[in-house]
This record gives structure tokens, sequence and C-alpha cells, in this order.
């Protein structure tokens, strides 16, 4: 062989070497970049799906606010309405405290000593006063 003919068999064995390099790197180059649409499209969904559910959570958070905000109502005007309950009954009591009382001065007060809201009292409902008045003498 002469030195030429080794010459262009070295030089056609660099360029297969080159092309070979070359048609190597251009699959890797579009492997990677099939990669890479792969990562953003599994990223975008992931993103998607974090959107959705971050979306349900603060639809859950404010049910929830609703729901305390309701339970707290609810609780003030069950606090409100003890408190009035708890007036009308100290009225109620000082109003019966009031009642015996006058009714205790009425029987001291009184020269025939029959106080007619003790005969009410003892007749009791349905009951005629003065027939249980009569029965007592």
């Amino acid at each position: 062989m002469s030195t030429e003919a080794i010459v262009v068999v070295v030089v056609v064995a660099l360029i297969l070497v080159a092309l070979v390099a070359l048609i190597g790197r251009r699959r890797r180059l579009d492997s990677r970049r099939t990669q890479a649409q792969e990562l953003r499209r599994e990223a975008r969904e992931r993103g998607l799906r974090a959107d959705r559910r971050t979306a349900e959570a603060e639809a859950q958070e404010a049910r929830a606010n609703r729901a305390k905000a309701e339970a707290d109502e609810k609780a003030a005007i069950a606090k409100r309405e003890a408190a009035a309950a708890e007036e009308r009954s100290q009225v109620a009591d000082r109003e019966r405290r009031f009642s015996r009382e006058r009714a205790e001065e009425a029987r001291e007060v009184d020269p025939d000593g029959t106080d007619e809201h003790e005969v009410a009292t003892a007749a009791g409902p349905g009951g005629n006063a003065r027939d249980r008045e009569d029965r007592r003498r």
C-alpha cells in the first residue's frame, strides 16, 4: 500500500469516526430534549394538581371559618338568651318577694285578719274562695 492510500484510509476512517460521533451526539441531544419535554409536562401537571389542591384547601378553610363564625354567633345568642332568662327570673323573684311582703303588711294592718289574697291563694285554681272561708269559720 502506498502512502497516499494509507492517508486516504486514515482520512476516511477519521471522517467515519467523526460521523459516528456526530450521529451519536445528535441522538443523545434528541434523547435529552425528549427527556426535558417529559419533565416539563410532568412539572406542568403537578403544578396544576397543586393549584387544584390549594384551591380546595382554601375553599375548605373558608367553609370552616363560616362554620366557626356561625357557631360563635349561636354561642353569643345563647349567652344573651341565658342572661335575659336569668334577668327575668330575678325580676320574677323580686316581684314574688314584694308580693309576699305586701301581703304580710296587709295581714298586719287588716283589722279583720283575712286577706283576700290569702283566700284566693287558699282556694286554688277553680275553687271558690268564699266557700272555703266560710268553712273555716
